[in-house]
């Protein structure tokens, strides 16, 4: 401790007696799910660098993002930190924690599967499950009781995932509940986080793992294996189409079958929770916030006539909505907490020298909620992404929800596609209504991503020209009724 305070390289750093001195703050807020949220108390204390850890520097300066993750010419990519990336059944063998030059290779692979015209290729099957959607949450609405919109976001972004990336959907959607899989893949989570931070202190890791639930750690074993299985099936499958994993299931693609499996996984995840996420963020936030959900209301009201208009490329012109969602990546941010980078040579990072061996990171709720950078930033108002006078000094360039740099989230154009046709077909399908349950809902834990509470809201719909597709779906109980006919 007393190197760490007084010796050290970063011992210049302002932060937390604890964190200078030893692990014992950060790895008591990350067991407590409040690590960004402490970080955020010490850059408001501490200011845009603090040092959270005795080898660890957490930026809340837009800057940062550049000098971090951003393209760096004729500079190596600062690689990113094993003990949070390496520290996983899939390794480095995930696009996510490949090094950056087998990295490039893989995510050349799979951008086909992300491109503009994959994206129009993959219309159709995202507009069923918004059908899908759509049919079900009408057929809950007749009986006048709240409904949890976490769980149909979820519902809807995984079947669309389960489609894309293995060639089968998870089937939520239709039978009105998870796949036994996805409540495996949610605790792995946790699991994760709890197992990281016993690598700090390996002498006593036994006993630390020792107090991780056996239900957790049962969990991880279950979900390589269904992971694998799923994975297989869609590499060893035969299809034409262009999905998330078409390019990397190709005999010819160089791609091992660990890496395709691992990979899978990332996707699944990546492309599902976060994107939920961000939708029931902004649900809460236009809830909580009625005149704002009436501007967006009547923008899309008064753009389409049918629900039929509603389509990747219409939802483009929506400018308050896509103002609405980018106010909730700044509360609400899906990726909460850090992505974290280590230094293996020494660096100047926001004008400030870092030596070798520093683990380096942006924590996106932290610096999005940084009073310096934005006015008023407890409130949600997406007039801030406007143009509005008022928040000219707002630092906007600090709020990056899917990275930047040779690195950040390839699903990016994907997430605003489902965001934004789901937002519009939902707001002009129902008039929606909060209860009392959603008060204080983004108090919620964090292990990486939110630990999410139900979203309970009324909706009322309404008599609108609907999607053909739509009227001709089944309802809930007639798939009940069949399913109760084939068993």
């Amino acid at each position: 401790m007393t190197y760490n305070l007084y010796f050290h390289p970063l011992r210049a750093y302002p932060g937390p007696f604890w964190g200078r001195s030893c692990r014992f703050w950060y790895i008591y807020a990350v067991v407590r799910g409040t690590l960004p949220f402490s970080v955020h108390r010490m850059h408001e204390k501490y200011g845009r660098i603090v040092r959270v850890a005795p080898d660890e520097l957490a930026y809340a300066d837009a800057d940062a993002w550049r000098d971090i993750y951003g393209h760096r010419v004729d500079k190596v990519q600062i690689p990113k930190d094993p003990n949070f990336y390496l520290n996983t059944a899939a390794g480095e063998l995930s696009i996510i924690a490949a090094p950056n030059r087998r990295h490039g290779e893989i995510r050349r692979l799979m951008s086909h599967g992300f491109s503009e015209k994959a994206l129009r290729d993959q219309e159709p099957f995202i507009q069923h499950y918004v059908d899908l959607l759509i049919r079900r949450l009408r057929d809950l609405s007749v009986k006048d009781e709240p409904i949890d919109m976490v769980n149909w976001y979820n519902f809807f972004t995984f079947d669309i995932i389960g489609d894309l990336a293995f060639g089968e959907s998870f089937n939520c959607l239709e039978t009105s509940q998870y796949h036994p899989w996805i409540h495996i893949a949610f605790e792995i989570i946790i699991a994760g986080t709890m197992f990281r931070v016993t690598d700090y202190y390996p002498w006593v890791k036994r006993v630390l793992i020792a107090f991780i639930p056996k239900s957790l750690q049962n969990g991880v074993k279950i979900h390589i294996d269904l992971m694998k299985s799923k994975a297989l099936n869609r590499l060893h499958m035969k299809t034409d189409r262009i999905d998330f994993m078409s390019r990397m299931a190709d005999p010819k693609s160089g791609v091992s079958e660990k890496e395709f499996i691992a990979s899978a996984d990332t996707v699944l995840l990546g492309g599902s929770e976060t994107t939920a996420t961000l939708l029931s963020g902004v649900t809460y936030y236009l809830l909580k916030n009625p005149h704002t959900l009436e501007k967006l209301v009547h923008e899309i009201r008064s753009k389409f006539d049918s629900e039929n208009q509603i389509d990747s490329a219409s939802v483009n012109s929506l400018d308050y909505m896509l103002a609405c969602l980018n106010e909730a990546f700044r509360l609400y941010p899906p990726v909460p907490g850090a992505l974290p980078r280590r230094t293996i040579t020494p660096e100047t990072l926001v004008g400030k020298y870092v030596p070798p061996n520093t683990t380096v990171a942006v924590y996106q709720w932290a610096i999005n909620h940084l009073s310096e950078n934005f006015i008023q930033c407890e409130e949600y108002i997406p007039e801030r992404w406007l143009g509005d006078k008022k928040f000219e000094n707002d630092n906007r360039a600090a709020v990056q929800p899917f990275s930047v740099g040779p690195r950040n989230c390839i699903g990016r154009n994907l997430a605003y596609v489902e965001m934004r046709i789901v937002l519009a077909r939902l707001l002009f399908n129902f008039d929606i209504e909060a209860t009392p349950q959603i008060e204080g809902w983004p108090d919620q834990h964090i292990w990486f991503l939110w630990d999410k509470k139900p979203l309970w809201v009324k909706l009322r719909a309404r008599d609108v020209k609907l999607r053909p597709e739509v009227a001709a779906l089944a309802s809930a109980d007639e798939v009940k009724q069949a399913a109760a006919t084939v068993y």
